[in-house]
């Protein structure tokens, strides 16, 4: 009875060892995983820059405000009866300085979204190596670091294509 007892212990031992190397196996990422989850991070980055960009224009070229200096005086009153009264706010550059507030508002959620559809995307990454990638960096300082570097190295590249 011992033995058939000791050969089921070490049967039990030898599959759970099988399937600790098959997890081991499965959570392995490829350089081709990185490769692309880095690429989203790129496209997010370009993505925001983008947007920001977008932003500053809105400032500098808006024909109600007329540029930067009137929106940074708008802002500081902004929200003080009394200091927007003091600068002469009128109701137009309160309707434009809205818009710009409403756009600084939703770019984050443009954002997460424009993130999301990526991640989603399974021919871009999918959402299954997201995880994957994102867990491995997460618990792996030196996943983390070849993460930043592959970041850095296609922003570069990016860099010199857009010139």
């Amino acid at each position: 009875m011992k033995k058939i007892i000791l050969f089921g212990a070490l049967f039990a031992f030898l599959g759970l060892s099988a399937y600790a190397q098959e997890v081991a196996v499965q959570e392995a990422v490829t350089e081709e995983e990185m490769t692309k989850f880095a690429k989203v991070e790129v496209m997010t980055s370009d993505f925001v820059e983008g947007k920001n960009k977008e932003l500053v224009d809105m400032i500098t070229n808006n024909a109600v405000l007329g540029g930067g200096v009137r929106y940074n005086e708008i802002k500081a009153a902004w929200g003080d009866e009394a200091k927007m009264a003091a600068i002469n706010v009128t109701p137009e550059e309160k309707v434009a300085y809205q818009g710009i507030i409403d756009f600084m508002t939703s770019m984050k959620q443009v954002v997460v979204e424009y993130k999301t559809g990526l991640i989603k995307n399974d021919t871009i990454l999918g959402i299954a190596t997201y995880n994957k990638v994102n867990k491995a960096i997460k618990e792996d300082p030196a996943a983390k670091e070849k993460m930043d570097s592959l970041i850095n190295v296609l922003k570069v590249k990016d860099d010199g294509a857009g010139n």
